[in-house]
């Protein structure tokens, strides 16, 4: 049997239910064979072996594997706009009992940062944020809910002073905030996604896909809007064929599904 990426492949999805098929090959291939050497293991089929055997391995290579790169208010003109016209027209629209979901939301930074933002809104035992992402491990950091300087530096003053306390070098971000943030697993290319959401926060992910996978989660995610509802995604993303998948275009970040 050759033991090359094609059957690499297949058995990491056999194992972890991750397609690598639906991720740009040389650019996923090259963060792959690095770690493999990292860890001073030789061949595909000994580093599966290893995977199976040893937990913190495993651990390991998802946590690499997906892409954490996160911090609260990241491309603060586009809060701006979130805050000042995407928000009071979802509110005037459904009322105050929004369904908000942060898809591959990483170590929290994004679902927290909905939480302060809507807090400007709405009460805060009205705010509600539905947040996901393929791996455990940042789910784990999310819910700790503590984060270095860098990381919070886009936050408005007055809700770092409001919502953050120092602890040593890093802040802790309230209970308050962190109660408003539901925490699942969730992997968009194989998982069945929520229904009937006003707004869909996904940025800076979908980069990493192959055409054909983005386009399939872009459908998905117009499916689970409800008419009306909009689609926040990166700066470094567009939607090319947005009015084939069903979506409207508000501006470069913000897309919306026709009433």
């Amino acid at each position: 049997m050759t033991y090359d990426y094609e059957w690499f492949k297949k058995a990491i999805y056999d194992l972890t239910k991750i397609d690598l098929s639906s991720y740009k090959e040389k650019q996923m291939k090259r963060r792959i064979d690095t770690l493999i050497t990292k860890n001073k293991i030789v061949g595909y089929d000994k580093y599966v072996t290893a995977l199976k055997d040893q937990s913190n391995l495993f651990d390991e290579f998802v946590n690499y594997l997906t892409i954490n790169v996160s911090e609260f208010y990241r491309n603060t003109d586009q809060w701006k706009l979130l805050d000042q016209e995407i928000f009071p027209d979802l509110i005037k629209r459904y009322g105050k009992n929004l369904k908000i979901w942060s898809a591959a939301c990483s170590t929290g930074d994004e679902p927290y940062s909905l939480v302060m933002a809507l807090s400007r809104h709405l009460p805060m035992n009205q705010i509600k944020i539905y947040a996901t992402d393929l791996d455990k491990q940042v789910i784990a950091k999310a819910k700790a809910g503590l984060y270095g300087e860098k990381s919070i530096a886009g936050v408005p003053d007055d809700l770092k002073k409001k919502f953050f306390t120092k602890v040593g070098p890093s802040y802790q971000i309230s209970e308050e905030v962190k109660s408003r943030v539901e925490f699942h697993e969730h992997n968009l290319l194989k998982d069945t996604y929520p229904t009937d959401y006003h707004m869909i926060v996904c940025r800076n992910v979908l980069i990493y896909f192959t055409e054909e996978a983005k386009e399939e989660v872009f459908r998905k995610f117009q499916k689970t809007l409800r008419p009306g509802g909009y689609l926040f995604i990166g700066s470094t993303e567009q939607i090319i064929n947005h009015k084939e998948i069903g979506l409207e275009r508000k501006n470069s970040f913000f897309y919306q599904k026709p009433l």
